[in-house]
């Protein structure tokens, strides 16, 4: 840092704010930097657009980390959807249905979105008409949690249909 420009720094006035938040007035940047060596703390520049500009006396690194840490524990509170997948048969029988029915109700409970899909197999093909039947009962019968995204789709041997849970607010 140049001789000059570290002169000019220490000619300024600053607003100053002790550790505790109290008001120390305006006092020199020379006389900010003083105070905050002798309590062995770190002078913070916290707004310097404003006239005059306001420094606070804190342990940077102490803040730094306690900043690093709401962010971390943010993160962690963050609620995680994720997209869950049932698959069915055209041929099932009714109480494996009602056992998978059971495993969506949960997972759309736990507020994860879900896939349902029907897996044909071979001469299955010319039956798409039974899974889709399938996915519209699964439909009706979930639809107190659920809200349907989109219609039934058939890509190659799948049809499939997405369900994502209900608002709370609804």
């Amino acid at each position: 840092m140049d001789l000059k420009k570290n002169e000019e720094i220490r000619a300024y006035k600053v607003r100053l704010i002790d550790e505790n938040g109290k008001q120390l007035g305006i006092v020199p940047t020379s006389k900010a930097l003083d105070i905050a060596r002798e309590k062995g703390l770190d002078l913070v520049l916290v707004s310097p657009n404003t006239d005059p500009p306001v420094a606070r006396i804190m342990d940077y690194g102490k803040y730094k980390y306690e900043i690093t840490k709401k962010a971390k524990d943010a993160r962690h509170k963050q609620k995680k959807t994720q997209l869950k997948q049932m698959k069915f048969r055209p041929k099932i029988d009714v109480h494996d249905y009602q056992t998978k029915l059971k495993h969506l109700r949960r997972f759309l409970e736990k507020g994860h979105k879900v896939r349902v899909t029907i897996m044909f197999k071979g001469r299955e093909m010319s039956f798409t008409d039974k899974g889709k039947e399938i996915l519209e009962k699964i439909a009706d019968d979930l639809q107190d949690i659920a809200v349907v995204e989109g219609k039934p789709r058939l890509e190659g041997r799948d049809m499939w249909l997405n369900l994502r849970p209900k608002d709370s607010r609804n």
